[in-house]
C-alpha cells in the first residue's frame, strides 16, 4: 500500500503541472470576483475528475486482470519508464528545440491567420472564462478536467493493486486533491490574505516561466526511473 501511495503521490504532482489549469487560473485572476470564479472551477473540477475516476477506477478492478498484473505490468512499466527516460534526456539536452520552434511557427501563422480573418485567438474555454460568471467556469472546469495521462496511469495501479474500496476511494480523492493544487492554494490564499496572494500567484507565475523546464525534467527523470526500477523488480 505504500509503494502504491507514493507512486499516486509521484503522478499526481505531474498532473498538478496542467497547461490548461495554469491558463484558466491566470484568466481568473485577472477578473473581477476571482475567488467565486475560481471556486466555480475548482467544483466543476472535483465533479469530472473524482466521479470519472471512481468510475474508470473500479471498472478496471472489475475485469479479470490478474495475469496481466504479473506478465504484462512489469513489462509495460518498463517500457514508459524508458520512454519517460528519453523524454527527460531530450528536455534536458535541449533537443527538442527545432520541433518547439516548428510548433511555435505553425502556431503564431495560425493565431495570424484568425486574426486577419476577425476570428477569436483563445480558445473557446478561455473566451468563457472571460465572461466573468461562475457558472461559467464551473462548466468549464468540469469540461477541462477529464482524466489525463498520469491520472489515467494512477488509476491503472490503483485498479491493478486492489487496496480495498475504502483505499481505493481515498487514493482517488486524494490524487484529485494534489492535481489541482494549483487553484486550491490561491483561492484559501484569496480568502484569509487575498492581498498578499496576488502577489505570490505573480511571483509563482514568473517562476515556472523560468523554471518550468527544470521541473518537467526532474520530474520525468524521477518518474521514468520509477518505473523502469519496479518493471525490474517485478520481473525478478
Amino acid at each position: 500500500m505504500n509503494g502504491l501511495l507514493a507512486q499516486v503521490l509521484v503522478l499526481s504532482l505531474t498532473a498538478m503541472f496542467n497547461p490548461s489549469l495554469l491558463a484558466a487560473l491566470t484568466v481568473m485572476m485577472l477578473l473581477p470576483s476571482p475567488k467565486r470564479l475560481m471556486l466555480g472551477y475548482l467544483l466543476g473540477a472535483y465533479l469530472t475528475s473524482i466521479t470519472l475516476g471512481l468510475v474508470i477506477v473500479f471498472s478496471l478492478g472489475s475485469s479479470a486482470s490478474s495475469t496481466a498484473k504479473n506478465t504484462i505490468s512489469p513489462t509495460e512499466d518498463i517500457i514508459v519508464g524508458v520512454i519517460v527516460l528519453v523524454v527527460a534526456v531530450v528536455l534536458a539536452t535541449g533537443r527538442d528545440a527545432g520541433f518547439q520552434e516548428r510548433r511555435r511557427t505553425k502556431k503564431e501563422a495560425k493565431l495570424k491567420a484568425r486574426e486577419e480573418a476577425g476570428k477569436p485567438t483563445e480558445s473557446l474555454p478561455l473566451r468563457l472564462l472571460g465572461k466573468g460568471d461562475p457558472k461559467v467556469t464551473f462548466a468549464v472546469g468540469v469540461v477541462l478536467s477529464f482524466p489525463g495521462a498520469s491520472y489515467l496511469t494512477a488509476l491503472d495501479k490503483i485498479a491493478k493493486d486492489k487496496p480495498g474500496t475504502t483505499q481505493t476511494v481515498l487514493l482517488v480523492v486524494t490524487f484529485c486533491l494534489i492535481q489541482l493544487l494549483l487553484l486550491e492554494v490561491p483561492l484559501l490564499g484569496y480568502v484569509f490574505a487575498p492581498d498578499e496572494t496576488a502577489g505570490r500567484v505573480a511571483a509563482f507565475r514568473s517562476w515556472m516561466g523560468r523554471k518550468g523546464r527544470t521541473v518537467a525534467v526532474l520530474g520525468a527523470f524521477l518518474i521514468g526511473g520509477w518505473l523502469v526500477l519496479k518493471g525490474l523488480i517485478n520481473v525478478s
